[in-house]
């Protein structure tokens, strides 16, 4: 379990993922590639990523949950997907803005 805040950064134990907290609050039991994610600088890789949890992260994408109460970006690239809680955590999609009139 890691405590979400604005501003957290967290890495993967199983691949190079990074990612920095956007949005969300909490004890969260945030994986990468099946295994838990660590605060940045705290561990080191070993291992691979699990079959079920190999999609990848890309760089730069925005990830959440479905009921958009965690929001993470991807600062680096890696094979492993992520997850909260057990549930995969999906790219985030753009939100359209409002027209100018």
């Amino acid at each position: 379990m890691v405590e979400l805040k604005p501003g957290a950064r967290f890495q993967s134990t199983v691949c190079s993922t990074e990612v920095i907290v956007v949005k969300g609050v909490g004890e969260v039991d945030l994986t990468c590639g099946g295994a838990p994610m660590v605060a940045s600088g705290t561990g080191e890789i070993s291992g691979s990523p699990s079959d079920d949890a190999a999609g990848g992260t890309q760089l730069g994408k925005r990830y959440g949950n479905a009921d958009e109460t965690i929001e993470l970006l991807a600062t680096k690239a890696g094979d492993g997907s992520l997850a909260a809680d057990g549930g995969a955590l999906e790219i985030a999609q753009a939100k359209t803005l409002p027209a100018s009139d």
